[in-house]
């Protein structure tokens, strides 16, 4: 009789972690509404630019020092105040690990990104969720009230992903004022190019909220500018915070061709502009038809909408998928579902009437 194999040694809290699950793949009938991916194809000169990237048995640049410059200029801001990540989500995880550990809190609003509590964990703190208000929104006086001594680091997340509504501008600053200086606040702004409101935060371009050096804002080049599968993003800072980050980083993890695209990105300015006004155009009258129908969506300033689905989330999950709709199902909550082609709203639509709370 074999016996088992003694096997290494695990950190109990990470044994116990679910692995990521990304938004299922679609068929070739059915459209794929579960990853906030772009439907667009990239932006004119990208695949050339990732073709004249350069040969791939040579390492990139491991500053990614000229999507640094091009973005310090464009913020106003110097390539030190750049950091570059392989996502937004990796820079993210970077900044938990150079200012949390055992012991320590993060304190977020729930529900929200669905990978904060698993980034926090991996870094041995412990996560502070702070329920949404009834209207799927940040309760930011609430999130000031949780920080405590322990407190290491405050998440806002705007627009809110998968609920949709944004933070308002004063009542970030308000949130700011409210938090200890040495606590480091990071504004995760993955969807900040669809926000039509103009009372909301926008970082990236608010001087009042990035001279704080205890506000770190994140963006990245996967949702609006269609880059999802060559991992890049961003976050502008304090040289301080960002070089802790840059030192927690896994060395050379953006490649040659994702700064390349990133680059050739941003010069079809113009273009992404457009682009992302029809599909901001087309999550508003996807908002207005499913409310039509019965539903109570949330604010969408994101490239999705929320259907708080409750205790039906999966057997309305399976509705849509049985319609050929691959949407994202967050089981005893609701239903986040990425805005795509045009041709999918009619078939949303239907499926949502027919699932629609009685």
């Amino acid at each position: 009789m074999s016996e088992e194999p003694t096997l290494p040694r695990i950190r109990p809290e990470i044994a116990a972690l679910p692995a990521y699950r990304q938004g299922r793949q679609a068929s070739a009938d059915a459209f794929k509404l579960s990853s906030n991916e772009n439907p667009n194809e990239p932006l004119p000169g990208v695949i050339e630019a990732v073709a004249a990237a350069g040969a791939f048995n040579r390492y990139p640049d491991a500053t990614a020092a000229r999507l640094r410059e091009r973005l310090g200029a464009r913020y106003g801001l110097s390539p030190e105040e750049v950091h570059i990540g392989a996502g937004s989500v990796s820079v993210l995880a970077q900044l938990l690990l150079a200012t949390s550990g055992p012991g320590d809190e993060v304190v977020y609003a729930w529900r929200s990104f669905e990978a904060y509590p698993s980034l926090v964990a991996v870094t041995g703190a412990t996560s502070v969720q702070v329920p949404l208000t009834a209207d799927a929104r940040h309760d930011l006086p609430a999130m000031a009230a949780a920080v405590t001594d322990r407190t290491r680091v405050v998440i806002v997340c705007s627009p809110n992903n998968p609920t949709g509504p944004t933070v308002g501008y004063d009542e970030f600053v308000a949130l700011v004022d409210a938090v200890p200086s040495d606590v480091l606040i990071v504004l995760d702004e993955a969807y900040a190019e669809f926000v039509t409101d103009p009372a909301a935060v926008e970082g990236g371009r608010v001087r009042a909220v990035l001279e704080r050096p205890n506000v770190v804002v994140l963006r990245t080049f996967s949702k609006a500018y269609g880059l999802a599968g060559l991992r890049v993003g961003y976050a502008v800072g304090h040289t301080h915070v960002l070089d802790a980050a840059r030192s927690t980083a896994i060395p050379l993890s953006v490649t040659a061709a994702a700064e390349a695209a990133a680059l050739a990105s941003l010069d079809a300015e113009s273009e992404l502009l457009h682009r992302v006004s029809v599909i901001a155009a087309r999550r508003d009258r996807l908002v207005e038809r499913l409310r039509e129908v019965g539903w109570d969506v949330p604010d969408a300033q994101g490239n999705f909408v929320w259907l708080a689905a409750g205790e039906r989330t999966l057997e309305i999950a399976a509705a849509f998928e049985e319609a050929g709709l691959i949407v994202r199902p967050f089981a005893g909550d609701g239903i986040r579902i990425s805005i795509g082609e045009e041709e999918s709203l009619d078939r949303v639509v239907e499926v949502a009437r027919a699932v629609a709370p009685r």
